[in-house]
């Protein structure tokens, strides 16, 4: 026992019974034999390094380390106009983010044996932890200790400077305050991405009063409960969403925060994509031949815009389309990739959350097949086998910008939600001159006109579609030849409806099946002048929940285009996602055939 008996060690024995709650190192040191009592208070003042490993687990799980390991480096970042140290964690994600929080909250009171449970329902996406008010001190004291070997901060939950955790000034300062928020700010080694109290873990102190703990704000559960609860242990992912690959531990709550509530949503929601690559040569042969082979009456009345080469352009985008969905919304189930024959040479198909779908696979009449219209895609997507009843359809240029739950998309009973734009349909009957859009938009209007006897007049935002699969197949059986028609385009045609992305929400709102929601949402045509202005600001202030950047007109400089896009992409996503192959960038379009389409 000399090893643990000299000076340095001594020192920090002595700093360890000066800044333990007295009553949880008592508890502590009282279960062991005296002479060794010293060894393990020596042992319990480094604990915080012994969680590391549970931390990493935290940031990123069990089956995925490399990408989600901490990096012990700090870095000072700003935050709210404000100079903070953050941790330099690789893959770093949001949601990770506040994962790692709640972990960091719920690891510190286990080590000190305070009481705690865990929290839902208090209208926020934030974890929240309570502890009674009567053990406040010995947790501000345990807390603080932590704050001091993990660089971290605590404000009032209403706002207010952010101070540092690991200062007793502060604490004394928080004193009158019921609820705190707890932060380890984070940052990716880029610095572009900083999670700091959006990111937290609350911290609620409940009153004692008449033998009750009562709840110091609302929730939706409950506020009182009895001073000795029944606790149970429940993951940790009950209280703050991670994606289904990973696990973050186990935290104590009671059995009224664990039951489902009519407000969650408790059915699997999936993400549909469609892409395709113009710089494939089979596929731009393949189109090539079709459109030779039209007949010179179909050819002239063919926009202009129906087989605009802007249409196909590929500049990588769903590579960071799907770094949005990791990073801001990881709810989703599965992802389906609906191409012609292809997919991305970096995209992980073995990711088992992802599949590669082939048009043959979906398509009900195969002889519409090649087809080179979005419309006609979009009007085979409910086919898409194992497909959950509700899906986001995105294009690959629409991106999630901050962190979304289901609730932005549908209704915890199963209602869709659809976000109607400023843009109108044009009046009147379809002519030559309407844009392929404008004709689908006045063909969509005349179905519901004809059925319901309203008049529609706008247009769709370009932000994820809330579909229900029941009612695309109701569609394709209520306006049978329309669908045919639509299916059977192989280029966009005057006789298009768009399905997905205007007619399944008025058909749905016109049967109370869906309602109009509310989303903070920007276009950026990337083909105006003010461009990168638009886009220098979305990465800066990052304060939309989802964004669309396109051009339909082929750019003078493709290659300006096309680097000042992947610059803000880059800038904007710079963790890779799990659909990525490491170090994958740049190898060329595989065919689907190479990767067992159908499986």
């Amino acid at each position: 026992m000399a090893s643990v008996s000299n000076p340095e060690t001594s020192a920090l024995v002595s700093t360890y019974r000066s800044l333990v709650p007295v009553r949880a190192r008592r508890r502590i040191v009282s279960r062991v034999p005296v002479p060794l009592r010293n060894l393990v208070m020596h042992l319990l003042a480094t604990f915080d390094s012994a969680r590391s490993a549970v931390v990493v687990r935290a940031l990123g799980g069990r089956r995925n380390p490399a990408r989600h390991s901490l990096d012990a480096s700090l870095r000072v970042v700003r935050i709210e106009g404000k100079h903070v140290r953050a941790t330099v964690v690789r893959g770093a994600t949001e949601w990770a983010a506040r994962a790692r929080n709640l972990h960091m909250v719920v690891a510190i009171l286990e080590d000190a044996e305070i009481e705690y449970f865990a929290v839902r329902g208090t209208g926020k996406d934030i974890p929240c932890v309570a502890v009674s008010s009567r053990l406040r001190g010995d947790a501000e004291e345990v807390l603080q200790i932590a704050f001091g070997r993990n660089p971290g901060y605590v404000r009032d939950v209403s706002g207010g400077q952010l101070r540092p955790g690991a200062s007793a000034k502060t604490w004394n300062r928080l004193r009158s305050s019921e609820v705190l928020r707890l932060t380890w700010n984070v940052c990716d080694p880029t610095g572009g991405l900083v999670f700091g109290p959006d990111s937290g873990c609350d911290l609620e102190f409940w009153a004692e009063r008449n033998g009750e703990l009562v709840a110091p704000r609302p929730n939706a559960v409950v506020t009182e409960l009895p001073a000795d609860p029944e606790f149970r242990v429940v993951e940790q992912r009950v209280f703050s969403a991670v994606p289904n690959p990973y696990h973050t531990g186990y935290a104590r709550t009671v059995s009224e925060f664990t039951a489902r509530l009519p407000g969650d949503h408790m059915y699997p929601i999936d993400v549909v994509y469609t892409w395709v690559d113009d710089a494939d040569p089979v596929w731009r042969a393949g189109k090539d031949a079709v459109r030779r082979s039209l007949t010179p009456d179909t050819t002239e009345r063919l926009h202009e815009q129906a087989d605009n080469d802007a249409r196909y352009i590929s500049r990588d985008e769903l590579r960071f389309s799907l770094r949005s969905i990791h990073q801001y919304a990881p709810w989703v189930r599965n992802i389906y990739l609906v191409t012609a024959g292809q997919a991305p040479g970096w995209l992980n198909t073995e990711h088992p959350g992802l599949r590669v779908v082939d048009h043959r696979e979906i398509f009900s009449d195969p002889s519409a097949l090649p087809t080179f219209n979005s419309h006609a895609i979009e009007s085979q997507l409910h086919h898409i086998g194992d497909l959950a009843e509700h899906f986001l359809y995105l294009n690959d240029d629409v991106f999630f910008g901050r962190p979304v739950g289901p609730g932005h998309f549908f209704h915890p009973n199963g209602l869709t939600k659809f976000f109607t734009s400023k843009a109108l349909i044009p009046s009147g009957q379809i002519t030559p001159d309407d844009l392929p859009v404008n004709a689908a938009g006045k063909n969509s209007r005349g179905l519901i006109a004809q059925q319901f006897g309203t008049v529609i007049s706008q247009k769709m935002k370009h932000t994820p579609h809330a579909l229900s699969r029941s009612v695309l197949a109701e569609i394709e059986q209520t306006y049978e030849r329309a669908h045919w028609v639509t299916q059977h385009s192989r280029f966009r045609s005057p006789h298009d409806i768009p399905i997905a992305s205007s007619l399944h929400h008025y058909y749905a709102y016109h049967q109370a099946r869906a309602t109009l929601g509310n989303l903070r949402y920007v276009y950026v045509d990337i083909g105006d002048a003010l461009a990168q202005r638009r886009l220098d600001r979305l990465v800066a202030r990052r304060d939309f929940d989802t964004f669309c950047i396109n051009d339909t007109i082929v750019p003078a400089d493709p290659d300006a285009q096309e680097r000042m896009v992947k610059r803000f992409l880059n800038d904007y996503f710079p963790v890779p996602s799990p659909f990525e192959l490491p170090g994958a960038e740049g190898l060329p379009t595989r065919r689907t055939a190479e990767l067992g389409a159908g499986r």
